[in-house]
C-alpha cells in the first residue's frame, strides 16, 4: 500500500504539507523520493493543480511515460505544459541550467506567481554520471536563485541507486510526500556540497600520453600539434572539433590567467579522449565557475572560457587551488567520450 493509501482518502496534503503555498524567496527545489507509481501521482498531480488554480504555470520536464501518467491524472490540461525531456537536460549540465532560465522567462506568469516545474533526469548508469548530475542539482540551488521557478525534482526510490538518493537530500532543500513538505535534515550548503565531491579516478592518465607540451609559449604551435593528433581519430568531426575549442580555451585561460609553467598533456583510448591543462595557480575558489558566464548576460567582458568548455567536454575536473591543496598547481582535465 502507498503512502497516499495509508494516509486515508481525502486527505489535503496541498495544505498540510505547506506546499500550496510559494516559500518566500531563493529557488525553491523540492525532491520526491517515491516508492510506487500511487506515492508520484498522489504528490505531483495536487502540487501542479493547486498551482493552476492559484495562477501559477505548470511545465513537466520528464519522461515520456512519466508524463503520460501525470497528464492523464491531470485530465490533459492544456494549461500544463510538457516540453522535451532530453532537449531540457541535454548531455551536459550547463545547458540544462540555461534551458531552465528560459523556461521561467518565457512562461513565468508574473504578478508573484511562479513556474512550477516538475524535473526527471535520467541520471545515466556509472558513478561517473551520477556524479555529473548530483553537482548540477547543488549548483542550480545559486544558479537559479531569484527566478520564478519552484522546482519538483522525481526520484524513483526503487530503481535508483542509493548513491544518487542520497545525493537528492543533500541537494533538495525539501523533500516531498503525498502528505508533508519537510527540510530534509542531509540537506548540505551547495558550496560546501560541490568542495567536498571527489575528482573521479581516470585510468588513461596512469598510461604514456599521445602528446606532451612541457612549458607552453607557442600557443598557435600547440593548437595545431594537438589538432594533428586529434585528426587520426575515427571519432566525428564535431566531436573532435568541439574537444579542440575546449582545449584552446582552457590552455588560453591558463596562459593568460594562471601562472608559468604550463602543461599539457593529451591522451586517446578507444573510447574518450582525455587532455589536462596545468599551470602554476594562483588558482580560484568558486565551486560554481563555468556554470554560466563569469560575467553574466554582458558576454562582451569575456569570461566565457570555462563556460563553453563544460558545454563542450563530457567532463571538466578541476584540482588545485585553496580547497585541493597540493604542490600548488591548478589542473583542469577534459574527457570526451567517444562514440
Amino acid at each position: 500500500m502507498s503512502r497516499a493509501g495509508r494516509a486515508g482518502a481525502g486527505v489535503n496534503w496541498t495544505v498540510a504539507g505547506g506546499v500550496g503555498h510559494p516559500p518566500a524567496g531563493g529557488f525553491p527545489h523540492d525532491a520526491l523520493l517515491y516508492d510506487s507509481p500511487d506515492d508520484l501521482l498522489a504528490t505531483v498531480t495536487p502540487f501542479l493543480r493547486d498551482g493552476l488554480d492559484a495562477g501559477d504555470a505548470a511545465v513537466l520536464a520528464v519522461r515520456p511515460a512519466t508524463a503520460a501518467v501525470l497528464r492523464g491524472a491531470l485530465d490533459d490540461d492544456p494549461r500544463v505544459l510538457l516540453v522535451d525531456d532530453d532537449l531540457v537536460y541535454g548531455r551536459r549540465t550547463p545547458a540544462a541550467i540555461s534551458a531552465f532560465r528560459r523556461l521561467a522567462e518565457d512562461n513565468s506568469p508574473g504578478g508573484g506567481s511562479r513556474v512550477r516545474l516538475v524535473g526527471e533526469i535520467d541520471v545515466g548508469a556509472s558513478e561517473r554520471t551520477w556524479l555529473e548530475w548530483a553537482r548540477y542539482e547543488a549548483v542550480i540551488n545559486e544558479a537559479l536563485s531569484g527566478s520564478d521557478l519552484w522546482g519538483l525534482c522525481l526520484y524513483d526510490a526503487q530503481r535508483s541507486p542509493e548513491p544518487v538518493l542520497e545525493a537528492a537530500r543533500r541537494t533538495h532543500g525539501q523533500l516531498v510526500t503525498p502528505t508533508s513538505r519537510t527540510p530534509s535534515s542531509a540537506y548540505t550548503d551547495p558550496a560546501t556540497f560541490l568542495r567536498t565531491l571527489p575528482v573521479p579516478d581516470e585510468p588513461v592518465e596512469r598510461t604514456t600520453p599521445r602528446l606532451t607540451a612541457a612549458d607552453v609559449t607557442d600557443f598557435i604551435g600547440l593548437r595545431h600539434a594537438v589538432a594533428a593528433e586529434l585528426a587520426t581519430l575515427a571519432a566525428p568531426a564535431d566531436l573532435v572539433e568541439d574537444f579542440l575549442l575546449a582545449v584552446d580555451e582552457m590552455t588560453s585561460n591558463a596562459i593568460r590567467h594562471g601562472r608559468p609553467p604550463v602543461h599539457l598533456r593529451l591522451w586517446t583510448a578507444s573510447d574518450r579522449i582525455v587532455c589536462t591543462i596545468t599551470d602554476g595557480g594562483p588558482g580560484w575558489d568558486d565551486p560554481f565557475a563555468g556554470y554560466g558566464p563569469a560575467h553574466g548576460d554582458d558576454l562582451s567582458r569575456g569570461g566565457m572560457g570555462l563556460w563553453l568548455a563544460r558545454q563542450l567536454c563530457d567532463h571538466v575536473d578541476i584540482t588545485g587551488g585553496a580547497h585541493h591543496p597540493g604542490d600548488g598547481t591548478i589542473s583542469v582535465r577534459l574527457t570526451s567520450r567517444l562514440p
